[in-house]
C-alpha cells in the first residue's frame, strides 16, 4: 500500500463518518418531529455512507463500479424528492409546518 492509498482511505473514512453523523442527526430530528423530510434525508445520507464504504472496499478503477454511483444518484434523487414533497405540502408529518397550517385553518 502506498501513500496515496493510505490518504484515500483516510479521506474516505472521514467522509463516511460525516455521512453517518448527518444521518444520525436527521434521524434524531425525525424522531422529535415525525416529519417525513428528515426521515428521507436520514435514509439518503445512510445510502451515501454505504456507497462510500462499498467504493473503498472494491478494487480501484473498475468499470463495474458504475453501479455504486447509481446508489449515489438514488440518494440525491431521494433528497430532491423529499424537498419537492415538503414544498408541495406536508402530507405525512406533524412538524412545525403542519401545526402552523392547522392553526390558521378556519
Amino acid at each position: 500500500m502506498n501513500r496515496a492509498d493510505l490518504l484515500l482511505g483516510l479521506v474516505s473514512g472521514a467522509i463516511l463518518m460525516g455521512y453517518g453523523v448527518c444521518a444520525l442527526f436527521f434521524l434524531r430530528f425525525w424522531r422529535q418531529t415525525h416529519d417525513r423530510l428528515f426521515l428521507v434525508f436520514a435514509l439518503a445520507f445512510g445510502l451515501l455512507g454505504l456507497q462510500r464504504l462499498a467504493l473503498v472496499l472494491t478494487e480501484p478503477v473498475e468499470e463495474s463500479r458504475t453501479g455504486l454511483y447509481v446508489v449515489r444518484l438514488v440518494a440525491f434523487l431521494l433528497i430532491l424528492g423529499a424537498i419537492v414533497d415538503k414544498n408541495r405540502g406536508d402530507h405525512g408529518g406533524s412538524g412545525p409546518t403542519s401545526t402552523a397550517a392547522s392553526a390558521r385553518a378556519p
